[in-house]
């Protein structure tokens, strides 16, 4: 059998690749390296999987259209592995691998990886090289996908973290923290020529500019106040045609490696293609596999330039139009269906999303919240249909056998999601004189389920392990009184969670659905099967 390695060499043997139908890239590798490695114009941290499987993918799109001669170049500030591991034995390519409904594959070299480096503060030639491009007048974006958790400066309880403080203490030359090095990159390019520059968060999460600016700012300032930097230094981050922070809406599916898709390129000859676990807990492969339905909304705000994003598919617009396509797939058309999956997927036992679609009465729960309970306060973005992007959700999406995506993974810190996802459509309903926050049953349900899921035991009356969220052993806490069999112990114990604002974005005793929750959750704790028994009650 045909054994092909991915690296730039095997892929002059078009043949070979043809032979397997992997697509190639269509532009020569060596000279958009070079031009990119010379005249850098995108710069991009966080190189995980939706980094390889989107955002290089855009950039190739282009690349193959002839509509740009420059692709990115890869950073990472959190696991150094991944550089090590995954991009340079590879020559920084991806094998993407799209997952279709109907069953089908399709295989893709990505090549618009130029160069990867470590954000290692520890590694001088690493940071060296990540200053120089920062000061590169032709660098029009930095772009980032370093999950929600990459910009926070503060833990739970409200404090400065550690690492934050030590790099506001110390000044930008010996910056850690993944925000204090972006900082320090932007006081070099100020330091050498002050050059307009976009910052362009795209992280699944709300306002995700105005997050990525307000910790870069929070640094900026820290340090001004001891003198590491000017006070011009601030009036450039915070002048938008100099710099700016755009907002973005991201939407992708992209799981795990799967062990069959493994197996499937394998079968094919390619070789050392397998996954592996990093040692901070990143589990990767040399391929990524993914859903094909992709959208990336921007605000259109580059004063130093940008690739024609908008002929590889992305909605360039305004920053209104971006926060309503974001509040459209958050709070009704896909988050709050992936949270209500999620947690009563793994009550019952599931672990692959697709296969939950195959659940009636969860097909249902989850059909009753979109349509019914969010589209009444949808906010319609208009460049999207939010009735369509319900329906390929529901339709196409979420059922597709292929997308090796489990509840497990989606129930991850499922506090930090409930008061958007759920959350601010229940405001939506307190706040309109013509809609009754009492006619809500399905979200009420959600959360219902997401109170049983807590308790950690599940619907055989097993226990069952639970996803990791920051406010895990809080809510616990809160629940011990709970207990499994004994719908009695529900009455009167619930008030001081319900109650809480952070934790469910309402108040919801005060707008009265704290009732209907202690209801389904008491039905729910009844015994083995009660689970099952109360969504039937309340969806057939």
């Amino acid at each position: 059998m045909l054994s092909i390695s991915m690296n730039r060499n095997s892929l002059k043997r078009t043949s070979d690749w043809a032979g397997i139908n992997v697509t190639l890239p269509k532009f020569d590798l060596e000279k958009v390296s070079e031009k990119t490695i010379s005249e850098p114009t995108w710069l991009h941290f966080g190189a995980g999987n939706i980094f390889r499987g989107f955002i290089a993918r855009l950039s190739q799109d282009l690349l193959n259209q002839g509509l740009s001669d420059t692709g990115i170049i890869a950073a990472d500030t959190f696991d150094y592995e991944i550089i090590d591991r995954i991009y340079r034995p590879f020559d920084d390519l991806t094998l993407m691998v799209d997952l279709r409904p109907d069953g089908s594959t399709g295989y893709e070299i990505i090549g618009s990886i130029a160069e990867s480096r470590k954000a290692d503060p520890s590694d001088s030639k690493e940071m060296s090289r990540l200053y120089e491009i920062a000061a590169a007048p032709s660098l029009q974006m930095i772009s980032f996908t370093i999950t929600e958790k990459g910009y926070a400066l503060y833990d739970m309880g409200g404090k400065l973290l550690p690492i934050v403080q030590k790099d506001m203490d110390e000044g930008p030359a010996f910056a850690r923290h993944a925000m204090s090095i972006v900082c320090a990159l932007l006081w070099e390019r100020f330091s050498n020529g002050a050059y307009p520059l976009a910052l362009a968060s795209m992280d699944n999460c709300s306002q995700n500019g105005k997050k990525l600016k307000d910790s870069i700012l929070e640094i900026a300032t820290a340090w001004q106040a001891k003198g590491f930097v000017t006070s011009e230094f601030l009036s450039y981050l915070n002048d938008s045609s100099r710099v700016s922070f755009p907002w973005s809406m991201i939407d992708k599916i992209t799981p795990r490696p799967d062990a069959s898709v493994e197996k499937m390129i394998n079968d094919m000859g390619i070789s050392d293609m397998s996954p592996f676990t990093t040692a901070k807990g990143t589990f990767i492969a040399p391929f990524v596999n993914a859903e094909v339905p992709q959208y990336l909304v921007m605000e259109d705000a580059f004063p130093n330039g940008r690739p024609m994003l908008e002929k590889a598919g992305v909605y360039m617009t305004d920053r209104n139009t971006v926060n309503k396509a974001e509040r459209m797939k958050v709070t009704t058309c896909l988050n709050p269906l992936h949270t209500a999956l999620a947690v009563y997927g793994c009550l019952l036992g599931y672990t692959r999303i697709s296969d939950e679609m195959k659940d009636p009465e969860l097909v249902a729960l989850i059909r009753k919240i979109g349509y019914n309970e969010g589209l009444p306060v949808v906010t319609d973005p208009k460049i999207l249909n939010p009735e369509k992007f319900l329906a390929e959700v529901i339709e196409e999406r979420l059922p597709n056998p292929f997308i090796p995506d489990a509840p497990q993974r989606i129930a991850t810190d499922t506090s930090l999601k409930v008061p958007i996802r759920f959350g601010e459509t229940i405001k939506s309903y307190i706040s309109d004189p013509s809609l009754s926050v009492d006619s809500l049953t399905y979200i009420p349900l959600a959360l219902a389920g997401w109170l049983r899921y807590l308790l950690g035991i599940s619907d055989k009356g097993e226990e069952m392990s639970l996803s990791s969220d920051p406010l895990l052993s809080s809510l616990q806490e809160q629940l011990k009184d709970v207990r499994f069999g004994e719908p009695s112990s529900v009455k009167g114990r619930l008030d001081g969670l319900l109650s809480n604002d952070s934790v469910f974005g309402a108040d919801l005793v005060a707008c009265g659905l704290s009732p209907k929750i202690e209801e389904y959750l008491s039905e729910m704790i009844e015994g083995p099967g009660a689970v099952r028994r109360t969504l039937k009650k309340y969806l057939d």
